[in-house]
């Protein structure tokens, strides 16, 4: 779930002729149903791989194709349509790219309307190109993305995976949801102030085996996480996360490391901080397990009530902290910012996020949380019920602060 950034926003979507240019009808309807006002500019190859109609139908607006009419016969008032355009929206997607359109771009053609409309452009500019694996890194392709960046553009970078032609490699369209993600955080004003930093991540429950059929677990969703994993790569950073099980999905781009127990998270956590600058361990830890695993399924026969518990390792505690950012969570139910501080106290870390479970559509499963960031100091940043898209980011702010 999004945030209410789009709401109201002017979007123009730029269409480039690209066999993923089908995904763009995707882009537009959940832009829209996100309360985003989207008009798109298609180039004349475009219409190879899309009717436009389509996208008119999708956006409820206009499309643009041609810079002229096709005809002039019966007189024709055209303005500077390409400067209102320009003018009017609050952040342009091209989506999919095309190397021949980000070329254009680069060296400032502007012999279509696409084209056109970029070089008048006043907001920022998010591309997402997509080639077939050779196009997409051929050293000029490269060469013209790294120039687009330096004149501002977001990018979106392609993603590996089948491709059109038969092949498996780097060039497919990143998804819509990751592009939707991207515009969000530009909407939103985060900027990419994590590049070149390391952020370990953990999400999600640990499963407790009682036996193979049954387990002690907890109502985690890993929602919070993978948010954070995601606006944590979109701001810049290299992230790897670590989850218990997990119906959430996470970009290709990012590191799964995907585990079951309390455990095996230790046991990831150890491996992957020393190369990390950063944890933030969101993952709700089984503070109990079994003593012992069964090997066959308890009968009901059998006293399953009398299972011994004991405590699984404190991760947070047990970690070796030196040089190293430490984010934990804390999940309460009363006297919250006191237990909260005690935590942060207790682990000797350096923030702590407050979730109520008193809040209504906070905590455990849903979409949106409410959090309160508390620091060393003892400093309480509280923050409104949100998106957890928003809150991860809230979240890395107080984090980049710090690093």
């Amino acid at each position: 779930m999004h945030s209410d950034s789009f709401a109201g926003k002017k979007i123009l979507l730029g269409v480039t002729g690209g066999i993923a240019a089908y995904k763009s009808c995707l882009l537009v309807r959940n832009l829209v149903n996100l309360g985003a006002e989207v008009r798109v500019i298609m180039t004349p190859s475009a219409l190879q791989f899309i009717a436009p109609l389509t996208l008119s139908t999708l956006s409820g607006n206009e499309v643009i194709i041609n810079i002229f009419p096709e005809s002039q016969v019966n007189g024709v008032s055209l303005k500077t349509w390409h400067i209102e355009y320009a003018l009017w929206a609050d952040l342009m997607i091209i989506a999919p790219a095309t190397t021949n359109t980000i070329a254009k771009i680069v060296h400032g053609f502007c012999d279509n309307a696409l084209t056109t409309v970029v070089s008048a452009l006043r907001c920022p500019l998010l591309v997402a190109p997509a080639a077939d694996m050779d196009m997409y890194s051929n050293k000029v392709a490269q060469s013209n993305f790294a120039k687009l960046k330096e004149l501002g553009a977001h990018i979106v970078e392609a993603e590996k995976g089948h491709l059109a032609s038969g092949l498996s490699g780097i060039g497919r369209l990143a998804d819509p949801e990751k592009i939707i993600d991207a515009a969000e955080i530009i909407l939103s004003g985060f900027t990419r102030d994590l590049v070149g930093k390391k952020i370990l991540v953990t999400a999600g429950p640990t499963y407790e085996d009682i036996d193979p059929v049954r387990f002690i677990g907890n109502r985690s969703s890993g929602k919070m996480g993978y948010n954070i994993a995601k606006a944590a790569f979109l701001r810049g950073a290299e992230v790897t996360l670590i989850s218990g099980p997990s119906a959430e999905k996470i970009y290709t781009d990012i590191n799964l490391v995907k585990i079951r127990s309390a455990s095996e998270m230790k046991q990831a956590v150890d491996e992957h901080l020393k190369e990390n600058d950063a944890l933030i361990m969101s993952a709700a830890v089984a503070d109990y397990r079994p003593e012992t695993k069964k090997n066959k399924k308890i009968k009901k026969e059998e006293n399953i009530a009398g299972i011994k518990l004991i405590q699984t390792d404190d991760i947070l505690s047990c970690i070796d902290k030196k040089n190293k950012i430490i984010v934990g969570f804390a999940l309460e139910t009363d006297n919250e910012i006191d237990n909260a501080k005690k935590k942060l106290s207790t682990k000797n870390i350096d923030l702590i996020i407050l979730n109520s479970l008193n809040e209504q559509n906070a905590g455990f499963e849903f979409d949106t949380n409410k959090i309160s960031v508390i620091s060393r100091s003892g400093e309480v940043k509280s923050y409104p019920v949100m998106s957890k898209f928003q809150a991860a980011n809230q979240i890395l702010s107080e984090l980049h602060g710090l690093l």
